[in-house]
């Protein structure tokens, strides 16, 4: 949930990406016509020409967190892993760990030919029933994510599956407490039920699992749907990805689904909303097609609305540093908060 930004493009070294890239066999050429695709608090991703390719380049912000160029490098690794799947997906080019080349890692990826719901429908799909379609369509890529032999991938070291659940609650307290660093932040009084929220959850935590891969944050925002049908043309973003409770996937998109009560946040509003299924539905598909027991899903999806709360929180936490646009910051304090009432309204 990145908001777009250009002023960093001025500090972004062509000449010096441009050099490595023909160091890496990619040919010789400049850095043309770039242009953000987003730009903000978490991450920085340009599309840009070299030579007669289109390229994506992604990399973390101008005031990156602590283990920002680790995710970056996982993000790589997952997109390489993914390589020949079913799983939809931006294809890898390069990863660069290196921080002397742009001062951060980085990698780059293909271009893909792609619209973001969120930010408009072209007139193919303001039709009803590809609608309706097209929400269906977001369940396949998290059901072949979870059958994904993550072993054989090479991911086995890539996660800790063992008491992935177990360890939910206390990873993301301890987020939340990590936030008291950033001067003025108000501390978790901000957020309603966060802690009454985390005991329910450790209360009610299913007893077992089948472990897979996981997106992590997956939501309308971070799909790429073809232009020319429903289909989903890639899912983006995968900072958050790792090997552990498939369903959480499930319960994410269930967390974010418009409608069950609360609006949804401004960079997850699409509009026209006219034919899309409702959550009864995407749930259904995935039992239908993943085989998995799904008889503790709202435990998922209340795990879900608690985790990315506080994920949001920490832009808010950030903008009390200075650190990242206050208007933007509040508005993700406001989904925190919307999160957390949907939490309780699942729980009740």
């Amino acid at each position: 949930m990145n908001g777009a930004g250009t002023e960093w493009l001025d500090e972004l070294d062509r000449a010096a990406l441009a050099h490595w890239m023909e160091r890496q066999g990619l040919g010789r050429g400049t850095i043309e016509d770039a242009v953000p695709l987003a730009g903000g608090t978490q991450n920085i991703v340009l599309r840009f020409c070299y030579g007669d390719r289109v390229m994506v380049l992604r990399r973390p912000s101008l005031h990156p967190r602590p283990d920002a160029n680790g995710t970056m490098q996982r993000e790589a690794r997952m997109l390489a892993a993914l390589s020949g799947s079913t799983v939809p997906h931006p294809r890898l080019i390069l990863a660069c760990d290196n921080p002397a080349v742009l001062g951060v890692s980085f990698y780059l990826m293909e271009a893909v030919d792609g619209f973001n719901a969120a930010q408009g429908l072209p007139e193919t799909h303001r039709d009803p029933a590809v609608q309706h379609a097209m929400g269906l369509a977001l369940i396949d890529p998290i059901v072949a994510l979870g059958k994904i032999d993550w072993r054989a991938a090479g991911l086995a070291d890539f996660g800790k599956p063992d008491d992935f659940l177990a360890r939910q609650v206390a990873r993301w307290q301890k987020q939340l407490a990590g936030y008291a660093r950033f001067p003025d932040w108000e501390g978790p009084s901000g957020l309603p039920h966060v802690e009454r929220i985390g005991a329910w959850l450790e209360a009610h935590r299913p007893d077992r699992f089948e472990p897979g891969i996981l997106h992590g944050d997956y939501h309308m925002a971070n799909i790429l749907y073809r232009h020319d049908s429903p289909r989903i043309a890639a899912v983006i973003d995968w900072e958050l990805t790792t090997v552990g409770d498939p369903l959480l996937d499930l319960g994410w998109l269930l967390a974010t689904w418009p409608g069950l009560g609360m609006p949804p946040a401004p960079s997850l509003d699409v509009q026209p909303w006219i034919g899309f299924p409702q959550a009864s539905e995407l749930v259904e598909r995935y039992r239908a097609r993943s085989g998995r027991d799904l008889s503790a899903i709202d435990w998922y999806t209340v795990l879900a609305c608690y985790k990315l709360a506080i994920i949001l929180e920490g832009s808010n936490a950030r903008a009390s540093a200075g650190m990242t646009g206050r208007d933007t910051a509040e508005m993700l304090h406001r989904a925190a908060i919307g999160l957390l009432d949907r939490a309780r309204g699942i729980i009740a």
